[in-house]
């Protein structure tokens, strides 16, 4: 009879890492929310409006990106009009650097949506989870992403591929929760960096996942949730940082005396987007207090009331009218902020 393995540590519904190193992501939360972890099967027709694939941009170490693409307006569909080129986001997911990808449902209906209203071609990467691989990984990965999108940009006109139409003057990074980091951490790294033809036109953080050792008083004073307790936020850290890091680390606190000085780095117009009952709403702020103390053009979006990734809850998105208006209210400052740049 084989022994059972013993568990070394588990985040409550996430995951549990076993002692010989395993990992079992099975979703063990309330199940009548466990349709938003279902991997979603890429579909090459136009289901309402858009189309999804997967690519394999780096064929030694396999990095995939899901694709969305939007179908072409009647506009477009008209003779001379069939150049037009749209702009490109580039997504990082959430989770904590641990659990979730880029194909789960949860992302689906959000980045579908974007990619039809916007219009824009959306591409999400498939990140490199800890404790297996743990950070920088994942940064590596959202850095080789950006880079296989300019060595596109320099190559020019080729065949028709699933984003001939992307426009790319106008690259925008994009990352909710831990893919927020990600989103500065990348923009830090390309900043000084020939890039070609690409040009980096802005950058947008959804709920980033910025704490550091101390805690703040907004994850002392808010309501925990089942997607997000300080607990989580501990051991998700623990697993995905450096062996020996603390919070205070840069990646997770980018703004602390470990972190590079924001004033030297060449960052993008950035679009932080923060939701009012958020654990780790405090020190959001007082990231975007510090980007603006360094003179970066940053700009401020608060969703009132909400919590830390309420927009990605298809259930309460759907049946609670607060928590409808204010996902309407994000998508539309988001889709405003990619058209301004």
């Amino acid at each position: 009879m084989a022994q059972e393995k013993k568990i070394a540590e588990e985040v409550s519904g996430w995951l549990r890492v076993f002692e010989n190193g395993s990992v079992d992501r099975t979703w063990r939360g309330p199940q009548e929310v466990k349709f938003m972890t279902d991997r979603v099967t890429p579909h090459d027709e136009f289901i309402n409006g858009v189309s999804t694939r997967d690519l394999i941009i780096e064929p030694n170490s396999g990095l995939r990106v899901r694709v969305y693409l939007p179908e072409k307006g009647p506009q477009e569909e008209e003779e001379g009009a069939s150049n037009t080129k749209l702009p490109l986001i580039l997504h990082f997911h959430g989770g904590g650097f641990c659990v979730t990808q880029a194909d789960w449902y949860m992302y689906y209906p959000v980045y579908s949506e974007l990619a039809r209203r916007t219009p824009a071609i959306v591409i999400s990467v498939y990140l490199r989870l800890a404790p297996e691989h743990r950070l920088p990984a994942a940064i590596d990965d959202g850095h080789l992403s950006l880079l296989w999108l300019s060595s596109l940009a320099r190559a020019g006109p080729r065949e028709p591929t699933p984003i001939a139409r992307a426009d790319f003057k106008r690259v925008i990074l994009m990352g909710d929760s831990s893919g927020g980091n990600l989103v500065h951490e990348v923009a830090a790294r390309v900043g000084r960096s020939d890039l070609g033809p690409l040009k980096l036109s802005g950058a947008i953080q959804i709920h980033p996942g910025f704490v550091r050792a101390e805690r703040s008083r907004s994850e002392l004073e808010q309501p925990e949730s089942p997607f997000l307790t300080l607990d989580m936020v501990d051991k998700l850290l623990s697993l995905a940082l450096p062996v020996g890091s603390t919070k205070d680390h840069p990646i997770t606190w980018p703004v602390g005396p470990a972190a590079p000085p924001l004033r030297e780095l060449n960052l993008p117009p950035m679009l932080l987007c923060v939701a009012e009952k958020d654990l780790m709403r405090d020190t959001q702020m007082e990231y975007y207090e510090a980007m603006k103390v360094a003179g970066k053009d940053v700009e401020l979006f608060v969703n009132g009331g909400m919590t830390h990734g309420f927009y990605l809850n298809k259930i309460d998105v759907e049946v609670d009218h607060r928590t409808k208006l204010e996902a309407e209210r994000l998508f539309q400052e988001i889709v405003d902020f990619i058209n301004r740049h």
